[in-house]
């Protein structure tokens, strides 16, 4: 029985990871009736392509944006980093401090 999440636990990466899959099985789905015959399948078939370019053209568009996003917080956290060097180097102490005691309570 699956898990059920938290909407919260839903993650982008997660999304994309389950439009892939679903992709690939209609992919793969579409390959094994290939060799059936008959119009309502026939029409099927090709609306179930039609979904497919679709959505294999969503999650392309998808994943660009979320690279783009990516691209964009580094070069903002760069920035931010040139112009407080000093707030810079306090957050990573903080954050390594934490992490150590995080570890340490292992």
């Amino acid at each position: 029985m699956p898990k059920t999440m938290k909407p919260e636990e839903v993650t982008t990466d997660k999304l994309l990871a389950d439009l892939q899959a679903v992709v690939a099985d209609a992919e793969a789905l579409l390959r094994a009736t290939a060799g059936h015959a008959g119009e309502k399948i026939q029409e099927a078939r090709a609306r179930a392509e039609e979904s497919l370019a679709a959505a294999r053209e969503r999650l392309v568009d998808t994943e660009d944006d979320a690279l783009r996003q990516a691209r964009e917080l580094v070069s903002n956290g760069e920035e931010y980093v040139r112009q407080n060097p000093w707030a810079a180097v306090g957050i990573a102490a903080g954050v390594g401090v934490l992490v150590g005691l995080l570890l340490g309570r292992r």
